[in-house]
């Protein structure tokens, strides 16, 4: 799962990468405007987001993601405690408020019961689709008792369909989420790989799940019908 970390302090920004690291792959944004723009790409899981920055604070970043409609869920992590600062946060659209200081295994807990409440197949490191299971630390996948062999892209465009399904992602957001902004392929894979996945899906009859959106993208859906 992709978490990105818009703190200004980098050794604190270090800190909590590490700390999550075997839940998250981090990426890192040292000011205001440059998380924003990072934000607005709309391809991470959970953003954590300092309040005290330079060029735009942690309030204006939130409150310009959510007027773009972008519902990325926000924990503040911020050394602002007072009871003001939070009504003011969870105004702006936050998911959850964290203070400095804080201990590693409160903002794993706090980290956790996000990805519980948005992605509700979340459960032990483990993301659930009907009866597909994928753990997020051992990249194993699993439909029933039956082990699916994928590849590292695969489990990762997996791993994207699952956190967002019923909803249809264009190839613009696949791409930049699994191949990245900086990859020198470019999002015809996408469609390879697609049909890589349902010939694996195939024989355990999971391939009808993944749509085809004509003209707009795919979808990992709990509905049979057909919409292609």
């Amino acid at each position: 799962m992709r978490l990105l970390v818009i703190e200004d302090d980098k050794h604190l920004s270090d800190t909590v990468c590490e700390t999550t690291r075997d839940l998250f792959e981090a990426e890192q944004a040292f000011d205001g405007e440059e998380g924003l723009y990072m934000a607005e790409q709309n391809i991470y899981d959970v953003i954590i987001l300092d309040i005290m920055m330079p060029n735009m604070n942690g309030y204006e970043v939130l409150g310009l993601l959510r007027q773009k409609g972008i519902s990325t869920p926000v924990l503040i992590l911020t050394a602002k405690d007072g009871i003001d600062d939070k009504i003011r946060g969870f105004k702006s659209g936050a998911d959850d408020y964290l203070v400095k200081p804080f201990h590693r295994e409160e903002l794993l807990l706090r980290l956790e019961a996000i990805l519980r409440r948005s992605f509700g197949g979340f459960k032990e490191n483990t993301l659930l689709f009907k009866d597909l299971k994928l753990n997020l630390k051992s990249r194993g996948v699993q439909i029933g008792e039956e082990s699916v062999l994928l590849n590292g892209k695969q489990i990762d465009l997996l791993e994207y369909l699952i956190n967002n399904k019923n909803m249809i992602l264009t190839k613009e957001q696949i791409f930049d989420r699994v191949w990245g902004m900086d990859s020198s392929t470019t999002n015809t894979v996408i469609e390879v790989y697609i049909s890589n996945l349902r010939k694996k899906f195939k024989a355990f009859g999971y391939d009808k799940y993944i749509k085809t959106i004509r003209g707009m993208g795919y979808m990992l859906s709990e509905s049979e019908d057909d919409h292609e």
